[in-house]
């Protein structure tokens, strides 16, 4: 069994349950910038005194492996698909589970079947997470692991699903959205919640997506267990009253093409506001021509990648957050502006009406419409004492219901058996 490290034992919080042995963590790619909110679940958990081993089916390549932390989880981190590319390794891994336990393997084999979705090219995907499974319970079997959480659900949670029945151990996952639930058949969300022993869910809207796609006597094990921050990260700086930040993937799922249309109609009554996009994606292109056709080039900045740190100071300077997106889950990013005391301007989607309350901790347009959205914005451009408010709302939300201090202890007595 992999020991636990000096500063693991001796950050260990009394009074939270802790499972027997370590629990392994898995995602397709990890640690990766994206993602950073996984490691600092990971960190938190091992601040309790967890011992986590963390694994990856593939290997995130070095552009988005950030900073000394970043490097220091990557090089202790499993990669599956490293592994099994090798063929040797491969056959060793399955002939080893077949040996200590037939039985497993082939449950595992028939559970990879049962869990197939139709079609010949979905048979093949589930034969390659097949293969891939028994590499990772090799692993599992060699760290002494005693449980198996899986983040997203999609396909590093099939090979979650059949490496554990494999070696033997309960798995969970955590759930996220959207993009498994536009395909909830594909990725069999019905058969990995009746496999799970729990399901983390991020918000109370996530968890009614887990309901539909689940039978009722698995409900009991969908719980919510929020994405956190540290909100002692963030802290409000200077700020001159007409300072908007976008921070996301340019993609089209964020809805940027409706927020330059807002700034557009607002570039009349407000000429001060200013907008800073941070982030990179596919749409970039296109946006910033969107960007220029609107006449927006004085008062649109792309920005481009910031790390977290950068993100972090760019919220400090912030007047107004905004995000106006088509598909979430529950952003981190929004957690993020709140902490900072950013005013929040965001869309009536998914998870997100249950941390950004409208009126309350930020305020809330439909997706959309640049209309209302511009609207929104004009309004808090126009009312500091509203902004101040909201702002101060925002995060003492944060600070308790999304606070790191408080939601991996939820986790931990969940992998230990207990309700949280």
């Amino acid at each position: 069994m992999r020991d636990q490290t000096s500063t693991e034992m001796e950050t260990a919080t009394p009074g939270v349950s802790r499972p027997a042995g370590p629990v392994a963590y898995v995602t397709g790619g990890y640690p990766k910038v994206s993602h950073t909110f996984i490691q600092r679940e990971v960190a938190a958990l091992r601040a309790l005194g967890l011992d986590i081993v963390t694994c990856t089916i593939r290997r995130p390549p070095p552009s988005e492996v950030v900073g000394a932390a970043q490097q220091a989880e990557a090089a202790r981190t499993f990669g599956v698909l490293e592994a099994a590319k090798n063929p040797l390794h491969l056959l060793a891994a399955h002939a080893r589970v077949l040996a200590r336990s037939p039985g497993r393997w082939a449950g595992a084999a028939a559970l990879a079947w049962r869990a197939r979705s139709d079609g010949l090219k979905a048979g093949l995907w589930q034969l390659f997470y097949f293969l891939e499974a028994a590499v990772l319970a090799r692993h599992l079997q060699r760290t002494g692991a005693v449980h198996l959480h899986d983040h997203f659900g999609s396909s590093s949670c099939t090979v979650a699903m059949l490496a554990a029945r494999m070696a033997g151990l309960p798995f969970s996952f955590t759930l996220h959205g959207p993009d498994v639930f536009f395909e909830a058949h594909r990725w069999r969300l019905d058969v990995k919640i009746a496999e799970a022993r729990f399901v983390a869910c991020i918000s109370a809207f996530c968890r009614s997506q887990a309901m539909l796609f689940s039978a009722p006597e698995a409900w009991p094990k969908l719980h919510i267990v929020h994405c956190a921050v540290d909100p002692d990260r963030y802290a409000a700086g200077g700020r001159d009253g007409c300072s908007l930040l976008f921070v996301g993937r340019l993609s089209a799922a964020k809805g940027v093409p409706i927020l330059l249309d807002a700034m557009a109609e607002l570039a009349v009554s407000h000429p001060g506001a200013r907008l800073a996009l941070i982030g990179d994606g596919p749409d970039r292109a296109a946006l910033q021509a969107h960007a220029v056709r609107a006449g927006l080039s004085d008062r649109v900045t792309f920005a481009g990648y910031r790390d977290e740190r950068g993100v972090a100071e760019a919220l400090a300077g912030a007047d107004i957050f905004v995000l106006p997106s088509f598909a979430e889950g529950l952003p981190v990013v929004l957690m993020e502006a709140l902490a900072a005391r950013c005013a929040v301007v965001t869309t009536r989607i998914a998870g997100i009406p249950e941390l950004v309350r409208d009126g309350e901790t930020g305020l809330i347009v439909p997706p959309g419409e640049a209309g209302a959205l511009a609207g929104a914005l004009g309004r808090l451009l126009d009312d500091a004492p509203l902004r101040q408010r909201l702002a101060e709302a925002g995060r003492a939300a944060v600070e308790a219901e999304f606070n790191l201090a408080h939601e991996p202890a939820k986790l931990a007595c969940l992998f230990a058996g207990d309700a949280p």
